[in-house]
């Protein structure tokens, strides 16, 4: 019965890609590629952010935090729904004033080209190192799978993501989320349940052995630094303060997210998809997290070790125990919750690559004499793009395998790069005095120091965001007032 599911497993990729490559026909400018053309709903978006924010590193890795630990992770959550409120306030409405492709346009628009440039490369080697995390995990589940082996694995999930990618653009990226999302939260409620059917005793020995483990506790109000026990990394302040400066970064600086937002008809739809992503948020976390505790209640009963490495806990128990079609349709949308976050990814990066460096390339040249590109040479190298920051990503992909547990590796590489990127953000937004010199030596400091801290420090990484922005920020305005910089030497745009 193993042909059924992979015939399910073959009919969703091949759909898929097929689905997503049938909205080339409207892609015409950058502003179609890179933006949708500004006519998805605001509904549509907010699902393509729950499906960029989700990923296969969750749906494969949080069942693995209630397996080991409990559900203290959901405090995490608690500080998305903050950060969306400082984004709503101080974001969006300097997003929305002209037209932008890029968050990074702000920069160059508050400070100037060179920070501009810093910006978006800073952004490049976070999303080229963590999405690399992201297709290691996706490999993670084919080989599991087919026995095909991490590296085939890698460049099959690539290539078809990259196909229909090239082909729809923003569109593509969109409206496969949608699809996607819908199937890999179907995948996984059908997987809660099934798993919980084979249960003897059902939710109410679940409910005992999980009480006795004590896998229902949530809120960890103990205040530390450090991450010596697991469950620190998710303590109560560390989720709401860490929570909120990592999700701040994450949607308010970094491409990935701040292009969805960008791809909305105005500031209010923008708004009202950033919120309501973040119910459909919370709703995955606490389910996956329940699954991570049926597998406990699972593997205590029958006395089984569980497989490693520890992400293949969930995917390998749905291949080797759900139903035949049952099972290829839950892989099929763990497959799905990856190949929608790469495709974001690989249209974010083409679309920084573009926008902040070949473009104002392209305009000096303008100046020097040359003719000037049109909307469609800008269009190819736009594919052109796409199509290197894929190979980047195989390549990434390859390398990560030796990078330890997925999740926290994907969530370390993001923390330790967003403080800086948060931190001069805050600098444009919050002061006028600063300038770019000072804003550049305090973005170059800020990463410094982050590095140190994930070197010789015990820190936890949730922490690293609120670090590394105090320590950007605070750098440019004690580096402002010794240069003697001037709120008149750039007014804010």
């Amino acid at each position: 019965m193993r042909f059924l599911d992979w015939g399910t497993i073959a009919v969703y990729l091949l759909a898929i890609t097929w689905f997503g490559a049938r909205f080339r026909k409207s892609q015409h400018s950058l502003k179609d590629y890179f933006l949708g053309g500004h006519a998805a709903p605001w509904w549509a978006i907010a699902l393509s952010i729950v499906s960029a924010e989700t990923s296969t590193l969750t749906v494969i890795g949080t069942p693995v935090l209630a397996f080991n630990g409990n559900f203290q992770f959901l405090q995490l959550i608690l500080g998305y729904l903050a950060a969306r409120i400082v984004i709503s306030a101080l974001f969006l409405p300097q997003y929305f004033r002209g037209e932008m492709f890029t968050a990074y346009e702000l920069m160059r628009r508050r400070f100037g080209e060179r920070i501009r440039r810093l910006t978006a490369g800073t952004f490049l080697l976070l999303r080229a190192l963590a999405e690399g995390v992201r297709v290691f995990a996706i490999s993670i589940v084919i080989s599991t799978i087919l026995g095909t082996g991490e590296v085939v694995s890698i460049f099959a999930i690539v290539c078809l993501t990259l196909f229909y990618t090239f082909e729809g653009g923003m569109t593509a990226v969109i409206w496969t989320d949608v699809v996607q999302m819908f199937l890999y939260v179907a995948g996984a409620v059908l997987s809660f349940f099934v798993i919980l059917h084979q249960i003897p005793g059902g939710w109410a020995h679940v409910q005992q052995v999980g009480d006795a483990a004590h896998k229902f506790q949530m809120f960890d109000f103990r205040f530390s630094w450090t991450s010596a026990f697991f469950s620190r990394n998710y303590s109560f302040w560390a989720g709401l303060i860490g929570g909120c400066f990592l999700t701040t970064a994450s949607h308010g600086t970094e491409q990935l997210l701040v292009q969805r937002l960008l791809s909305a008809k105005n500031e209010g739809q923008s708004r009202a998809a950033l919120f309501s992503s973040w119910v459909v948020i919370f709703f995955q976390f606490a389910l996956f997290l329940f699954i991570g505790l049926l597998l406990f209640v699972h593997y205590s009963d029958v006395h089984q070790a569980a497989p490693k490495p520890a992400e293949a806990l969930y995917p390998s128990f749905v291949w080797n125990n759900l139903p035949a079609g049952v099972a290829g349709l839950v892989i099929a949308a763990i497959l799905a919750a990856g190949m929608s976050n790469l495709s974001a990814a690989l249209n974010a990066l083409a679309s920084t690559t573009v926008m902040d460096f070949y473009k104002p390339f392209a305009a000096r040249r303008v100046g020097q004499g040359h003719a000037l590109p049109t909307e469609t040479h800008y269009l190819a190298m736009a594919r052109r793009a796409t199509v290197l920051w894929a190979v980047i990503l195989f390549l990434v992909g390859l390398v990560a395998r030796h990078w330890g547990s997925v999740l926290e590796a994907g969530l370390t590489i993001a923390s330790i790069l967003y403080g800086s990127l948060l931190g001069v953000f805050l600098l444009g937004l919050l002061t006028r005095r600063v300038q770019e010199n000072s804003a550049i030596v305090a973005m170059v400091a800020g990463l410094v120091l982050m590095i140190a801290v994930k070197r010789w420090t015990d820190i936890a990484f949730t922490w690293y965001v609120l670090i590394g922005t105090a320590a950007t920020f605070l750098t440019g305005c004690v580096v402002s007032l010794v240069l003697g910089e001037s709120s008149n030497a750039r007014k804010t745009a």
